[in-house]
């Protein structure tokens, strides 16, 4: 699984870190980030659904 987070079009609104905490956090600006070490989501099941929750979306989950 890889995960993309497009930076430029992420507001801060934290609803992947919500969604999927094991994966995704917040960064000192408030920015979604990964969690270092889960960068391929580790099968995480909420990591698509943290996708979908981004209000701008900004993250874009993909096979292999």
């Amino acid at each position: 699984m890889h995960i993309d987070i497009d930076t430029g079009r992420c507001i801060g609104a934290g609803q992947c870190a919500l969604a999927a905490p094991a994966v995704f956090t917040q960064d000192d600006d408030g920015y979604s980030t990964l969690v270092p070490g889960r960068e391929d989501g580790a099968g995480d099941p909420m990591v698509r659904e943290a996708a979908r929750a981004c209000p701008v979306g900004a993250i874009t989950v993909t096979e292999g």
